[in-house]
């Protein structure tokens, strides 16, 4: 399956060719755009929201929205395909990707329901006599979503999803490795019947002229997915009065008591350490197991993973597919490696199985120093850490740059809760893995883990302004 993409109403500035992290063949071509291509997709978003009397109703929103949903399930196998060939995620996880993405079209959908404006009270005191205060949304202005390779199909929707319900123009630039996915899922909002210029998908030649993209001071709102280097420096380039939402990455914990029921916690280890080859901005790298039990969990977590089944990801049997590209296994590899020189147990795995195949590894008691422990790896490696304190665990969870999604596995109550009150994350998960998420749930990134709330509901917030109406009235007396 070969897919060609053209940028309709701009002039191609070259051809990008998308390549399968696996094979490393051609899957398809997109035109980029240079900063002519960006200024006139800035000019079309920017124009297009001046004009007030030309906004979509939320009738007809919610309506491109449902059929947009019904697009989806209609056209899921070419989804799926496209999302397998050039993001490397294996057929039955990206198949769940693609449910949760329709699902959170659907939800975006039901923002419009649910989310609204609120009364604000007056006649309280002799200045607030005689009125009556409420507020509406409005939408904020253009959006420009800028998306990660990880998540092809959900991440999109997470972005331009909440942007089109909120009545807001949106360009996204999706990842130059996975941008396939992006251009079919717009094709299918404008199947749906969104306008063209409401949702204006591109890539740029290059990252000078993505920056412009990005910081143009017509831009009201930055979603931006991906590395926290990339994320901070735009977010100290932002025009004035941009608003903006961060998403990088951590390096999430997971405190193991003794008391843990390992044959129920096992499973979600697993799923949470090594779905996805571990690319996963919330995925399961340090586990602090307490002594007792630390060794047996690694030793039991190493035969499940060594028992995973890694290759192709187009094969339905398949469990870890390919990292995105093959400087990332190389990264992996001196990671671990340096691990095992300062004396790292590696109980599965460890070694590179070809240019874009690692193996999921388990490393028992890594030096607190070693890179693996200290900087998100985000690729298919977990550590496991002896601990004899609660206390100890916690400190030695919270002793990074990075802050997300947590997890604690106990059967005791109180243990449950001392650590939720002490780990620093943005959520705690109890008996579950890092990774879980349902997406109408807040989803952010403390410390350099990110700025903002994502989760749609949040962000359909987020791209909206509050704007409040008085009344002023003898009849309100």
């Amino acid at each position: 399956m070969h897919f060609s993409v053209k940028v309709p109403g701009a002039d191609q500035a070259g051809i990008l060719e998308v390549k399968s992290p696996y094979s490393g063949d051609v899957v398809g071509t997109v035109a980029s755009v240079d900063s002519a291509g960006v200024e006139q997709a800035l000019n079309t978003s920017f124009s297009l929201y001046q004009k007030r009397n030309q906004w979509l109703p939320a009738a007809r929103r919610a309506a491109i929205l449902e059929r947009m949903a019904t697009l989806m399930e209609q056209r899921a196998e070419q989804l799926i395909a496209a999302a397998v060939a050039e993001g490397g995620k294996p057929y039955r996880d990206t198949q769940a990707e693609l449910m949760r993405a329709i699902d959170g079209v659907k939800n975006c959908r039901e923002c419009l329901r649910s989310e609204s404006g609120r009364e604000v009270p007056m006649q309280l005191n002799a200045a607030s006599a005689g009125r009556l205060a409420f507020t509406h949304r409005e939408p904020i202005g253009p959006v420009v979503a800028i998306s990660a390779f990880n998540h092809p199909l959900n991440l999109i929707v997470h972005q331009i999803g909440p942007a089109i319900a909120a009545g807001c123009p949106v360009i996204v630039k999706p990842a130059e490795k996975t941008p396939l996915s992006a251009f079919l899922l717009v094709d299918l909002l404008r199947e749906a019947g969104l306008p063209e210029a409401w949702c204006q998908p591109l890539v740029t030649e290059n990252l000078t002229v993505a920056e412009a993209l990005a910081t143009d001071s017509r831009v009201a709102f930055l979603s931006f997915i991906g590395s926290a280097e990339v994320g901070w420096r735009l977010r100290s380039k932002l025009a004035p009065g941009t608003r903006c939402a961060l998403e990088h990455g951590g390096a999430a914990p997971v405190i193991v008591a003794d008391d843990a029921d390992l044959d129920a916690m096992l499973p979600l280890l697993l799923k949470g350490a090594f779905y996805h080859a571990g690319q996963v901005c919330v995925s399961v790298q340090r586990i602090f197991a307490q002594r007792p039990i630390a060794r047996d969990l690694a030793e039991r977590l190493a035969h499940g993973a060594g028992e995973l089944r890694v290759g192709d990801p187009a094969n339905a049997d398949t469990d870890v597919g390919p990292l995105i590209r093959p400087e990332a296994v190389e990264r992996i590899d001196a990671w671990v490696n340096q691990a095992l020189e300062a004396g790292a147990d590696c109980l599965t795995g460890g070694k590179r199985m070809s240019e874009v195949l690692y193996p999921p590894t388990v490393l028992f008691d890594p030096d607190t120093a070693s890179r693996v422990s200290r900087e998100e790896i985000f690729g298919p490696v977990v550590c496991i850490y002896p601990y004899d304190t609660l206390d100890e665990a916690i400190s030695r969870a919270n002793d990074t740059p990075f802050a997300f999604q947590a997890a604690v596995m106990t059967r005791d109550i109180d243990t449950a809760l001392y650590a939720y009150h002490h780990l620093q994350a943005s959520s705690v998960m109890l008996n579950d893995h890092t990774a879980f998420r349902v997406d109408w749930m807040p989803f952010a990134g403390l410390k350099q883990s990110g700025y903002g709330v994502g989760g749609i509901p949040y962000t359909f917030r987020e791209m909206q302004n509050e704007k409040m109406l008085v009344f002023h009235s003898a009849a309100l007396r």
